[in-house]
Order: structure tokens, then C-alpha cells, then sequence
């Protein structure tokens, strides 16, 4: 047998240079494969049984194969009337490993890497490795590592695989030595570099990084200097060059950033225009631009968003808003016109949930506010957004608008929920210079197998006091909203402990109905008997207070509560809110037949947006009761108290307030506090949205009649940190009292750890 060598390279173009004769292949042969097939061998090869092959023939299927990227070597050879095509197979990558990085991690590198062709189970190219270099490298460059160093090594494994190993050394950051800013002349340097993230350095950078180079900061930077100017009038401003330079050692960066800031326009007539399918007046009435101003993208921006969002509420999701700026250069003057395309009203054809493994569907369909069939309303769709978010089962609600193919007025809603961990061990600490640790266990699961439903077990335990109880909650008792809820609940005070004025044993049941009445509001109405034994006025009081009320109703007693409260709630979210506001209104009356008392309670949380970086917090509690028929006052054991976390911080709990010659606390019939925050975003931690500090001013006071509330107001200061770690919810309060009284109860240090599960 005769065979005559065709090809051996892609090199060769032709193979005129070899002497053989054309012939009509009658069959095809494959030989070397491993891994590949013939089938994907005779795909790419431009031959077939019946064809003539000639030189031209031989060199574009051997070129054809090459570039596939399958094989290190190609060669056509005859046998007879027979084509051998002899092939080598490139190996393919078994496994990738990364070692080495800690900035970036290894999935974003992993990314980037299958972006230039390197993936378990691809063909391994050799040139491969000067592209992995490449990326990598770009990689580190944009986060200011230009000292990083990269080292790839290929082990060669059974079944032509290979295994490719990268080795990096990251190297560190180059520090920013100067950030120079040419071409501004309006506004001062110092302040134009103060909208910076990137800087040279300050007390806050060893937290912030804002001395490390990173190309992203610099893109952000540059935007907000290209924001800052277009929002005071710069409307030609232009960023001409932003030059980087580095040191021969790699360590320190020089910025130069050259811009043209043009001329200051101001804004001439402001129209609207197009289809108006909202009344105009309606719509005039949303551009909040008038003649005169400065023009501002952002407040265009503004304006273009609430004319959208209006259009939205009548069904027209798909709006779009043009705005068609005419300058006059010789004025510095802008006109604009808000051209109005509202398009196609559209209606709901389905809406999805996904994302929800643990959470029944039902339990977020029944938040939903905008409804399957029904017009599209962007303010119905955000409000279902909201209450799925206040639900607090889900770290992320995000809501995607689709249309449906083949229409065009109908949509699909897209609701994708990130579930949080609903179930929670709460545990409770604290430190006062008298009691020392104050230790309490809550078990609480919000979302009792994915129902909606909660239930809690408490467990509380310190010196003077002992409380366990197990409660139950349907927020829809009934399809409409009505809630149910209900629980039992022991509690025992010992009069032992040189602090407590008294002790008793009590046992509780309560129930209450939850009533919606709009949107926002609900009503509550409750019952909560109780029975009081083995009540004793504690040894170091001096109060006669308690051994009154004692000799009159005796050591056993009972008491029937009837409650009935309204709240209104139109907070953003239920954790980490940042506008809105919660208001409760609570009356408690305890009838005749057992002790006899009222009260009346009033709490309200207002949150104002400062920023998107800071919100004002702002709480008052105040209350006022008293005893009527045989009681003359409120019994102790209902009595207001003030101090500790929620309340007074700086002060131990329920320490605030008139009392015994003894020193300790006896509660009153009146109770004031007022809160004031400022709580603001650490934006050096990686997880911004879990983590919020404020510094804050307590005020507050309890009396036992009006003319004393000003005698005993006290106040104090500090800070506090919550923490929505991976191990549970955690609170960390400093506080130190301004406003103070001889023989007050300090707690300065306050911690609570929860375990969710």
C-alpha cells in the first residue's frame, strides 16, 4: 500500500510543490481522535465522499480543521482511492485553580476568565495563557495593583486533559499622591475634590480605602464633577482628559484631571408638549422648572420622573418623556420642552413570583395591590412592592415590567424575592453597676413554615424577674385582612433583691382582633385577663403605696383589660426604614370586677430622608393614666417606667422616675420621652445594607402629676449600632446621661445578640 503525504501544516497554502495526481474520494477515514468525534471532524471538513481532491482542496481542509481549535496537528494522506485524515487532539481542561487572591474573589475572576475561552472542559490553547495574563492583570489594574504578579502552570493528566494552575501575588495598592484638576474656574479645587470618593488621604482611609486607586472610583468621580456642573448650569461642561500616572515603583498615583467648564445657562420658556392623555393642567402642574432658574439635568430628570410616573398611574407603563433643550448661545439661555409619548395603556396579563422557597405564593399574593386583569398602575405595583418588602420574610424585593409577545397592551409582572431567615433566637444582655448581667432568651418564628403565620416562646430571667410566655399571630385571620392573635404568659417578681419594691405571680392569657380600615390604618380591639397571687410589698420599700393597695384588694386578685388601639403605618420598609412614619394610639381599661384603671398611650417614629446617606429619626412615647372607683391611682403594676434601650438610654430599664425613700423606682401616672436621630450608612463596610450607626439625643421623664414632670426630666447622648449580621440582628448602644439625678441607675454599655435560623 501505497500512501502519499498531502499536508502537514496549515502553513502551506497549496500543495503544488508535491507531486501526486487528483482523485475522486471514495472514502473517508478519521484516526487519532480521543475525546472529539468523527461526526464533528466530517462538520468542519469541506470534503465528502465523491469529490475530487486537489492541492487547493488538501490546503483548506487542513486550514478549516485548524481553526477549530480542536487540534495541535492536521495531515491528509491517501490510501488508494481512500482520504486518511490523521488528526492530534489539543488537551482539554480538566480543572482551574486560583490561588492566592484575596481582593478580588475568585468567582469575579473565574467570570472574567471564561470571557477570553478558559473554562473546565474546553480545549486548551496555548495561547490561552497570554490572554489569561491579560485579564487577570486588567483586572488588578483597575483596582490600583499594578504590582501584581501572574503565574500560570498546565499539569498534564490522564485522557489528553490538562489541569491549569494560577498562581497570583497581588501586590498593593498604589497610593494616590495628588489629584490635580485643571481648567476650573467657577469653583474652588478643594471643594470640587471634596465630591470625590478617591483622595490622598485622611483619618477615615485606613476604613474607606479612599487613598487606593481603583478605575471604577474614578469613573464614579468623574461623573459626579460632570453632575456637579450640569446641576449649576454648565451645560457644555466637558472632562477633556483624566491622565493616571504612576510611580517607577508602583506605589503611589498622580491624577490630572482637565476639563472645560463653558458657559453658565439659565432657563428661558419651559413647555410641555405631545399627547395628552392626562389632563394638561394635571400634568403643568408636575414641572416644578420655572423661567429664570438655572438649569439643573438633575432637576430635569425630576421632572421627567414624576410626568412618568403619572402617566403610569393611568396605565401607560411604557411612557416616554422628550426633552427637547434650544440654546441660545449669545444669551445663555435654554429652552426646553417636555415632549409627551405616553404610548399604548397597558393592562396585567400575569403576575409572577419567584424566588420564594420557603414563603407560600399566597402569602405574597395577598399584598398585592395591583391586580391580574386589570389596568397597569406603577403606584399600585410599587405599593404591592412595599408591603411584600414590610412582610420582613425577604432580604430584596425587585419587580421587572414585560411586556407580552405579540401585544401590544398587555404585561407581565415579574415579583423576584431574596428570602431572609424568619426565624430568630433572640438573646438580650445588658450591664448595670447594680444587677451586673441581665440575661433573656426570645424564640420567634415570623413566618411558621412559610404560612404568614408567627409564633413566639419568651423566656426572661434577671434578679428581680422572671417571664415566660408563648404567643400565637395570623395577620389574615379571615381573606380581608382581619388579624387574630393570642398567648399565655407567666410572669414572677421576687421582693428578695434589695431593688425590688414588690413581687407577685402572675398568670395571663390575651386575644385581640385586628381590624383594617384603609390602606394605612388599622384597629385593635383586645381582652387580657389575669391573676395575681402572693403579692407582697417588697422589705426595702417605704412606700406605702403598694401596702395599701394590698390591704385592699389583697394578696390575690384579678384583673380584666379591654384594649383597644389604631395604628397607622406608611414606613418603606419594616427594618431599616428611611421615610414614613408609624403612629399607635392605645386605651386600656380595667373593669370593674377586678382592678380598676385606664390608660391611654400615643407612640410616633417619623423618618425623613436627609440623603441617601443620612435620616432623621424622630420618636415620642407619652402616656397618662390613673385608678378610678376604689383606685385612686394607677396600681403599681401598671404604672409608667422609663430608662434603658428603646426608651432613655444611659439609664437602666425602668430605673426613670419618682421614687421610694429607699431610692427605688415606684413608676407614675404620666410618662413623656423623646428621641431625636441621625442615622447615616457606613459606606466603608461591604455590606452597606445591612448596617446602620446613628448619634442620638434621649429625652424624657415619668411623674406621678403634671407639676412634677419638669423635676424629673432627664436626658443623654451617644451612639448605636445595628448590625443585621449572619448570626442574627445586633445592637450596640453608648450612651452618657446629660441630664442626671443623685442616686439614678447609670447603664452606659447596652448589647443584643439575635441567632437567625
Amino acid at each position: 500500500m501505497q500512501r502519499i503525504v498531502f499536508s502537514l501544516f496549515i502553513l502551506f497554502s497549496s500543495l503544488s510543490s508535491w507531486a501526486f495526481s487528483p482523485f475522486v474520494i471514495e472514502d473517508i477515514r478519521v484516526e487519532g481522535l480521543q475525546r472529539i468525534s468523527a461526526g464533528t471532524v466530517f462538520n468542519y471538513l469541506p470534503l465528502s465522499v465523491g469529490d475530487e481532491l486537489t492541492s487547493r482542496g488538501s490546503a483548506d481542509a487542513v486550514r478549516s480543521l485548524f481553526k477549530t481549535g480542536f487540534f495541535k496537528d492536521v495531515r491528509l494522506e491517501q490510501d488508494g482511492n481512500v482520504l486518511l485524515v490523521s488528526v492530534i487532539e489539543r488537551p482539554a481542561i480538566a480543572d482551574i485553580t486560583i490561588d492566592g487572591n484575596k481582593v478580588i474573589k475568585t468567582e469575579d475572576l473565574e467570570e472574567g476568565l471564561k470571557g477570553i475561552g478558559l473554562a473546565e472542559g474546553r480545549v486548551l490553547d496555548r495561547a490561552l495563557l497570554d490572554k489569561i495574563e491579560a485579564e487577570l492583570r486588567r483586572q488588578y489594574l483597575g483596582m490600583g495593583r499594578y504590582g501584581v504578579e501572574i503565574k500560570t502552570t498546565i499539569t498534564p493528566l490522564e485522557r489528553n486533559r490538562s489541569a491549569v494552575r494560577i498562581k497570583v501575588k497581588e501586590g498593593e495598592s498604589a497610593r494616590i499622591r495628588q489629584i490635580t484638576l485643571i481648567g476650573n474656574r467657577a469653583f474652588e479645587t478643594d471643594d470640587l475634590r471634596d465630591l470625590f470618593q478617591l483622595n490622598t488621604g485622611n483619618w477615615l482611609s485606613f476604613f474607606t480605602k479612599s487613598d487606593r486607586y481603583s478605575r471604577q472610583k474614578l469613573t464614579g468621580d468623574l461623573e459626579a464633577l460632570r453632575s456637579w456642573y450640569m446641576d449649576r448650569g454648565y451645560i457644555n461642561f466637558e472632562i477633556d482628559s483624566a491622565q493616571v500616572s504612576i510611580t517607577p515603583d508602583k506605589q503611589q498615583i498622580y491624577i490630572t484631571i482637565n476639563m472645560s467648564e463653558g458657559d453658565r445657562f439659565t432657563l428661558g420658556k419651559v413647555e410641555l408638549a405631545g399627547n395628552m392623555v392626562v389632563p394638561r393642567d394635571e400634568l403643568l402642574e408636575l414641572v416644578s422648572l420655572n423661567e429664570g432658574e438655572v438649569f439643573s439635568r438633575k432637576g430635569i430628570a425630576s421632572v421627567n420622573e414624576a410626568l412618568t410616573n403619572r402617566l403610569g398611574e393611568d396605565g401607560y407603563a411604557f411612557a416616554n418623556i422628550n426633552v427637547i433643550p434650544e440654546l441660545d448661545k449669545e444669551k445663555h439661555l435654554v429652552d426646553l420642552v417636555f415632549f409627551v409619548d405616553p404610548g399604548n395603556r397597558v393592562y396585567v396579563d400575569r403576575i409572577n413570583i419567584v424566588g420564594n422557597t420557603k414563603t407560600q405564593d399566597m402569602v405574597i399574593r395577598r399584598e398585592m395591590r395591583q391586580y391580574e386583569g386589570s389596568r397597569f398602575s406603577n403606584k399600585e405595583v410599587e405599593r404591592s412592592q412595599t408591603r411584600i418588602r414590610k412582610l420582613g420574610y425577604f432580604e430584596d424585593v425587585a419587580v421587572e415590567t414585560v411586556p407580552v409577545a405579540g401585544t401590544t397592551d398587555q404585561v407581565e409582572l415579574n415579583y423576584q424575592v431574596t428570602e431572609n431567615p424568619t426565624g430568630s433566637m433572640m438573646i438580650g444582655a445588658g450591664y448595670s453597676q447594680t444587677d451586673g448581667m441581665v440575661m433573656s432568651l426570645n424564640l420567634q418564628q415570623n413566618n411558621f413554615m412559610g404560612s404568614g403565620k408567627s409564633v413566639d416562646v419568651e423566656f426572661n430571667n434577671s434578679s428581680t424577674e422572671s417571664a415566660y410566655g408563648l404567643g400565637y399571630r395570623d395577620p389574615y385571620f379571615t381573606e380581608d385582612g382581619v388579624s387574630l392573635g393570642g398567648g399565655i404568659h407567666y410572669k414572677q417578681r421576687d421582693s428578695s433583691d434589695e431593688q425590688s419594691t414588690y413581687s407577685y405571680d402572675s398568670m395571663s392569657m390575651n386575644f385581640d382582633l385586628g381590624l383594617p380600615t384603609s390602606e394605612y390604618d388599622k384597629l385593635f380591639v383586645g381582652f387580657e385577663p389575669q391573676h395575681m397571687s402572693d403579692a407582697t410589698c417588697g422589705t426595702s420599700s417605704t412606700s406605702s403605696e403598694c401596702d395599701t393597695f394590698l390591704a385592699a384588694e389583697g394578696s390575690s386578685f384579678n384583673v380584666f383589660e379591654f384594649t383597644a388601639s389604631w395604628s397607622r403605618d406608611s414606613r418603606n420598609r419594616s427594618i431599616f426604614p428611611d421615610q414614613g412614619s408609624y403612629q399607635r394610639f392605645k386605651a386600656e381599661l380595667g373593669t370593674p370586677g377586678g382592678v380598676e384603671y385606664y390608660k391611654a398611650d400615643y407612640r410616633h417614629s417619623f423618618f425623613y430622608p436627609i440623603s441617601e446617606d443620612y435620616t432623621m429619626l424622630l420618636k415620642g412615647d407619652i402616656g397618662i393614666g390613673d385608678g378610678y372607683g376604689d383606685q385612686n391611682t394607677l396600681p403599681f403594676f401598671t404604672r409608667y417606667y422609663a430608662g434603658g434601650e428603646g426608651s432613655i438610654r444611659g439609664f437602666k430599664g425602668n430605673s426613670v422616675g419618682p421614687t421610694d425613700d429607699a431610692g427605688n423606682a415606684v413608676g407614675g401616672n404620666l410618662k413623656g420621652v423623646v428621641n431625636a436621630e441621625i442615622i447615616l450608612l457606613v459606606p466603608f463596610l461591604e455590606e452597606v445594607k445591612s448596617t446602620r450607626v446613628s448619634g442620638f439625643v434621649d429625652l424624657g421623664t415619668v411623674a406621678k402629676k403634671a407639676s412634677d414632670l419638669s423635676g424629673e426630666l432627664r436626658a443623654s447622648a451617644g451612639v448605636t449600632a445595628k448590625w443585621l449580621s449572619p448570626v442574627g440582628p445586633m445592637t450596640f448602644s453608648w450612651a452618657k446621661p446629660l441630664r442626671k439625678k443623685s442616686g439614678d441607675d447609670l447603664e452606659s454599655f447596652q448589647f443584643r445578640l439575635g441567632q437567625m435560623f
